[in-house]
């Protein structure tokens, strides 16, 4: 039975759908009734994104079923590869599995991530560096990047 739980975090609320301790969604929405209480595996979620927007997480440890297409999970898959506050192009990401021509057919898999934060899609930018596209906005995007890059910086002084 998949269950819904919802968290407040700095980029807005965040909705969980959990199906036998996996993680099946995770999205930003725009309101929710409640916050939901921290408890059974929400709570080991809720503790690790807790980590994550305080600098303390650099990768998560939770269990993931992303549902999609051949081609997004192996996308999906290669998103996982991407460092904590590093980024990559589309382009990268189409050579790496293999589909040197397919950058814009990565940029609508990174578009339908079913699992944010954790699948890093926020990682991804054009071939110039440039921050595009971004389900939950691109000032979404440049948030979770300064993040990151703000506490690296931090950690290195």
């Amino acid at each position: 039975m998949t269950e819904k739980f919802y968290y407040k975090s700095p980029i807005g609320i965040l909705e969980i759908e959990l199906e036998n301790d996996t993680i099946q969604r995770l999205r930003v929405v725009e309101s929710c009734s409640k916050i939901s209480e921290r408890t059974g595996y929400f709570a080991k979620v809720v503790k690790q994104l807790d980590e994550y927007f305080v600098g303390k997480r650099t990768k998560f440890e939770l269990n993931i079923y992303p549902k999609g297409t051949e081609f997004q999970k192996k996308v999906w898959a290669e998103l996982l590869k991407i460092p904590y506050a590093k980024t990559k192009s589309y382009q990268e990401i189409a050579d790496a599995i293999g589909k040197p021509n397919a950058q814009r057919a990565v940029g609508s898999a990174c578009n339908k991530n079913p699992i944010l934060l954790i699948i890093p899609c926020h990682r991804v930018v054009s071939k110039t560096g440039q921050l595009t596209g971004f389900a939950c906005g691109v000032d979404r995007k440049e948030q979770l990047l300064k993040l990151e890059t703000n506490q690296c910086f931090q950690d290195n002084l």
